[in-house]
């Protein structure tokens, strides 16, 4: 970055253009919610911790995508709440360059984390025998830090060519976080490279994923179908729907986000797509992939049993 042409030392934030009264409404819904994905994802990651039966690939997994989305949350919530009550207040260039690496990072873990996971379910329901073999905690810790290794270092190459980009004002960037694209518009140069590699980067890290998990539960959808009982069909069905709503969500609003970036959509939709991934995604996981399941609605009994009987 030449600094000599860079100019601008801090961003506004504008946000959700809305009333004052509704800033207000808007902060009590998100603090509320945040609050719920914290403790949701920190009770996953308690009840794993404590609970030796729940020491197994799925839930480690499971484990890796909680931290992530803790830390998903962190990085944009509590900056957009602070704006709800004081809007116009600055963050500073290297917080606001900071935060659209975070982002990048949590965003690309997780989804490497759900093909993961797709694929931990595939092992298990389609080849059950094997799966003590296939999914060992080598290949498991292998998988993780292969996951975490990938989304911290390929956000940088679009940090980089972002801090090449001269910035000379406008500062207002809007939007409720530094989100890359928003950051884009402010630049005083052509940005056209910049977007030619996010898109690249969306076809090898949003639609190939995509394609892996879709895969994996058209296996695991044909091995469902062949179950004999009833019962045990309609729950392994329930289950892989869900998962498969969380995925549709995660991925189908990364797709339109990124890779249709002239399309006529507003900035607002535009805010409320990614709210996707700053609360109802975070929010939902608990929900969906754990505290619905009937082994942690188990060590959540057990754990109350032990607190009662100490």
């Amino acid at each position: 970055m030449e600094t000599n042409q860079t100019t601008v030392t801090d961003f506004i934030l504008l946000g959700f253009l809305v009333s004052p009264k509704m800033h207000l409404i808007l902060f009590g819904l998100f603090f509320l919610l945040y609050t719920f994905t914290l403790l949701g994802n920190g009770v996953i990651l308690g009840l794993i911790c404590l609970d030796s039966r729940l020491h197994t690939p799925m839930y480690f997994f499971l484990s890796q995508l909680a931290i992530v989305d803790i830390s998903y949350a962190s990085n944009t919530v509590p900056q957009m709440l602070a704006n709800l009550l004081e809007p116009a207040k600055p963050i500073s260039f290297a917080g606001c360059i900071m935060q659209t690496y975070l982002f990048l990072m949590f965003a690309l873990i997780e989804c490497l984390l759900l093909v993961m996971m797709s694929y931990d379910r595939y092992v298990a329901i389609c080849h059950p025998l094997r799966y003590a073999l296939i999914m060992n905690w080598t290949v498991c810790l292998a998988l993780a830090i292969m996951s975490w290794a990938a989304g911290s270092f390929l956000p940088l190459v679009h940090v980089f060519l972002l801090l090449r980009l001269p910035f000379c004002g406008p500062r207002e960037i809007n939007h409720f976080f530094c989100e890359i694209l928003s950051v884009l518009k402010l630049a005083c140069a052509d940005i056209w490279l910049n977007k030619l590699v996010i898109f690249i980067a969306c076809v090898f890290i949003l639609v190939g994923p995509l394609c892996l998990v879709l895969i994996s539960y058209t296996h695991i959808l044909s091995a469902i179908l062949r179950i004999q009982a009833g019962e045990g069909r309609k729950k392994a069905f329930s289950t892989c729907s869900s998962h498969l709503c969380v995925v549709g969500l995660f991925f189908g609003s990364a797709i339109i986000t990124y890779m249709a970036p002239n399309s006529r959509k507003s900035e607002e939709q535009q805010k409320i797509l990614f709210l996707f991934y700053s609360f109802f995604n975070p929010t939902l996981n608990p929900l969906i992939y754990s505290l619905r399941n009937a082994e942690v609605k188990g060590a959540l009994k057990r754990l109350f049993r032990k607190e009662r009987q100490g």
